[in-house]
C-alpha cells in the first residue's frame, strides 16, 4: 500500500460517511400546514396583478399590481392593504372604502389578471423565474424550466413557501401542487 495506508483509507471512508449523513440531517419533510395551504383560498401578495371592476364606474375599473409593501394604489381611496387577503375580502374592503363619501352602493369584483412568479433553481435545464399557472405541480414547473439536468434527483424537491407571513421549506414529491410565489429547488442526486 502507499504511504496513505489502510488507516488513511478508513479515515477517508468515515469522513465520507459523515458528509453523506450530514446531508441527510438537513432533510425536512413538509409540515402539515404546508400541504393545507394548497387547498386554502388564494391569498394575495406582492407581484399579483388584479383586474378590479367597479360596476358602472369605468374610471375605477382597471388592473392594479400588489406592490412590494403589499398594497394596491386605488383611485379615490388611496393605498389599500392586499397582502394576505382573499379576493372576496379585498372586494369588501374596497367597497367599504368607496362607501365612505364616494359611491352609494359600489359593486366591486376582483379577479387575478396575473399571478406572482415562481422560481425554479438547482438541477434543471434553465433555472429562473417563471409564470405561475393555477393547478401547476412541481413536475410542471420543472418542465417549463427546461426539465431535469442529468445530475438531478428526480424523486423529490425542496419547496420554499410563505404561509401566514412565515417562510417554510419542506421536501415534497414531484407530483405535489405548488402555489404562486413558491421557490422550487431540485437537488443533485448522490450517485
Amino acid at each position: 500500500m502507499s504511504s496513505f495506508g489502510v488507516k488513511g483509507i478508513v479515515w477517508l471512508l468515515a469522513a465520507l460517511a459523515l458528509a453523506v449523513l450530514g446531508g441527510c440531517a438537513t432533510y425536512k419533510p413538509a409540515p402539515k400546514v404546508f400541504h393545507e395551504a394548497t387547498i386554502q383560498p388564494y391569498r394575495l401578495d406582492s407581484g399579483d396583478r388584479l383586474r378590479v371592476t367597479v360596476f358602472e364606474q369605468a374610471s375605477l375599473t382597471n388592473t392594479y399590481t400588489v406592490d412590494q409593501a403589499g398594497y394596491i394604489a386605488f383611485p379615490l381611496v388611496g393605498q389599500v392593504a392586499a397582502r394576505g387577503a382573499t379576493l372576496p375580502q379585498l372586494e369588501g374592503v374596497i367597497a367599504q372604502k368607496l362607501r365612505q363619501g364616494y359611491l352609494r352602493d359600489p359593486d366591486v369584483s376582483i379577479e387575478i389578471d396575473r399571478y406572482r412568479s415562481i422560481f425554479v433553481m438547482g438541477e434543471v435545464g434553465q433555472p429562473g423565474q417563471y409564470a405561475y399557472v393555477p393547478g401547476m405541480t412541481v413536475l410542471n414547473a420543472i418542465a417549463v424550466s427546461g426539465g431535469f439536468s442529468t445530475r438531478a434527483n428526480q424523486r423529490d424537491v425542496d419547496v420554499t413557501r410563505k404561509i401566514n407571513g412565515e417562510i417554510l421549506t419542506g421536501r415534497v414529491p414531484i407530483t405535489d401542487p405548488i402555489l404562486a410565489g413558491d421557490t422550487i429547488y431540485v437537488r443533485e442526486r448522490l450517485f
